[in-house]
């Protein structure tokens, strides 16, 4: 049994894991959003508002205890952008230096913008807890900020989650990026 084992896994390309995390991971974040947008859509029809994030902040994914649908779609972000960029960092490498320099810069205005917004709502959130606490009720899934758009509230809980995955995926999209840049100058070519 070991042996079949060991010679099935020395045939399997490492390529083809990556696509069948990424098709799991893809599919995972489709159907964590499509839950979120149905029943935000159902209870907009009840009560006439809508608060985003806050159906997969307060259900869990299989079962009671089993980890919020929120926390699964940042995991699932992320790992479906590293696969995205294993399955395709040939294409990445033979782009011309001028396009990686514009995705470069692009993914440096990405990373300022998902730390800035990580900081804010970590913070925001971090503060209304200690005031709801301090007023003697703790639910840190319930927290809620009424900004940009006072009539359509973000729950904490979901946007510092999702802020981090967004700073995570352009913090790699960043070093992919240069790294392909610099592959060809690492190594010293004989004469």
């Amino acid at each position: 049994m070991n042996n079949r084992l060991s010679h099935f896994f020395s045939r399997v390309d490492s390529y083809h894991i990556y696509v069948v995390f990424f098709y799991f991971s893809a599919f995972m974040m489709l159907y964590i959003t499509t839950f979120g947008m149905y029943w935000s859509w159902v209870e907009y029809n009840v009560t006439g508002t809508i608060n985003i994030g806050e159906i997969i902040v307060k259900n869990d994914l299989l079962f009671e205890g089993a980890g919020k649908l929120v926390s699964y779609l940042a995991v699932f972000s992320v790992i479906t952008w590293y696969c995205v960029t294993k399955i395709g960092y040939k294409r990445v490498q033979n782009t011309p230096k001028i396009v990686r320099s514009v995705l470069s810069v692009l993914a440096l205005v990405l990373i300022t913008v998902s730390a800035y917004e990580f900081v804010y709502n970590f913070t925001v959130w971090g503060s209304l807890i200690t005031v709801n606490t301090m007023n003697n009720y703790l639910n840190v899934d319930d927290i809620n900020i009424n900004y940009p758009n006072p009539e359509t509230p973000w729950n904490l809980v979901f946007a510092t989650k999702m802020t981090l995955a967004a700073l995570i995926i352009s913090c790699h999209a960043f070093f992919v990026i240069n790294r392909a840049g610099k592959k060809s100058t690492i190594y010293v070519k004989k004469n």
